[in-house]
């Protein structure tokens, strides 16, 4: 499989890939369990103090290394990461946070803002660059967030192939203001937060972050995925929104592709014939 509209068009060439896996399947993703009200406890308070929250151990139920190496071989078919949105299996643990997302913004919505990485040490690869998601408009007048996002480990994230290095509010001297883009901060008070498989990190979309660098010697890729949630009290410019539990169609997770590889080229370039893809995909 390659970067061809007709080849991915198809539910046949995907189930081919990863014929474990599924795709729009209600009864797999309909929500089971829910985060303890203790650790849900835990990220307000985290999210209040400094701003995000890190929360190892949640029980996702996700087959985390079956999920890393489908990442891992879009990659190699010449697809790009974020194609893994195709497939139940990296909507489901998000679908499984609604009552911690509930707990920290009240009725909330999925916003149509999704990625998935494959930072490879082979290719050379980093994460995003330094910045803040939406900035100081993702907070109300009391300082409490609008939106979030939840960044979640597939593979072991580590110092050497790319973990996400982050700056807490409290070390932040432009974190909501009108300087914000200034980014002065101290090294030191820089988080580099390494994470296992299934770890959760929990951010207000102004705080400061960006990906590390896979390092040569690093043993494998860090693959991890991330998807941004909204309060629904909020207007949102953002369309189409995505309920919680939601079962997108496959047509319709194949165009937010699209648009997600086109509307964050200036965060992760892509190759022209995957931007030719894209741009079919979005319509």
């Amino acid at each position: 499989m390659g970067p061809d509209l007709e080849d991915i068009a198809t539910q046949d060439v995907w189930r081919a890939l990863a014929p474990a896996f599924h795709i729009a399947d209600a009864q797999y993703l309909a929500p089971q369990g829910a985060v303890a009200e203790v650790r849900r406890a835990e990220a307000a308070a985290g999210i209040d103090a400094e701003g995000y929250v890190h929360l190892p151990g949640l029980d996702l139920d996700a087959p985390w290394d079956a999920m890393a190496a489908v990442a891992r071989r879009l990659s190699e078919v010449g697809l790009d990461a974020v194609f893994v949105f195709v497939y139940d299996e990296f909507w489901r643990p998000y679908y499984r946070l609604d009552a911690l997302f509930r707990h920290l913004l009240g009725r909330y919505t999925f916003l149509p803002d999704f990625w998935a990485w494959d930072v490879d040490p082979k290719r050379r690869n980093e994460g995003w660059s330094i910045h803040r998601d939406r900035g100081r408009q993702s907070l109300r007048p009391d300082g409490s967030p609008i939106s979030l996002t939840a960044w979640i480990a597939i593979s072991q994230a580590t110092r050497d192939n790319g973990c996400i290095r982050l700056v807490p509010k409290t070390a932040d001297r432009d974190y909501g203001t009108e300087t914000e883009n200034a980014f002065r901060f101290r090294e030191e008070d820089v988080r580099v937060l390494e994470a296992a498989p299934g770890d959760v990190i929990v951010w207000d979309q102004a705080v400061l972050h960006w990906g590390g660098k896979a390092l040569a010697h690093a043993p494998h890729s860090r693959v991890s995925m991330s998807f941004e949630v909204q309060r629904l009290d909020v207007p949102s410019t953002e369309a189409p929104l995505i309920a919680p539990g939601e079962i997108v169609p496959f047509e319709a997770r194949l165009k937010l592709i699209g648009q997600k590889l086109l509307h964050y080229r200036h965060m992760h370039a892509i190759a022209p014939a995957l931007e030719t893809l894209a741009r079919r995909l979005a319509g």
